[in-house]
């Protein structure tokens, strides 16, 4: 998973980037703007670290029930449905 520092880096270098350009004009101090986007950022990759947890477990018992079974597909059709169910884009 994602580390905070790289994620507070990353939403450090878009908010900036974006107001360099001046496609936004933050209503308040910026380092608020990046502190929003850090948890929105964090949250987000949680929730993906947690649709993936739940394919992993799924397709493996899948798999154990059935042994011709491919467990990388399983995985992966799985985690597009728990994402669709949750409403979550990957």
């Amino acid at each position: 998973m994602i580390r905070e520092a790289q994620i507070d880096a990353l939403a450090n270098h878009l908010v900036h980037g974006l107001v360099d350009l001046g496609v936004i004009a933050p209503k308040r101090d910026v380092k608020e703007l990046v502190a929003c986007v850090t948890e929105l950022m964090s949250a987000n990759f949680g929730t993906e670290a947690q649709i993936d947890d739940e394919a992993d477990k799924m397709a493996e018992e899948l798999a154990r029930k059935d042994s011709r079974a491919d467990v990388d597909r399983l995985r992966a059709m799985i985690r597009q449905r728990l994402a669709e169910k949750k409403g979550f884009t990957l």
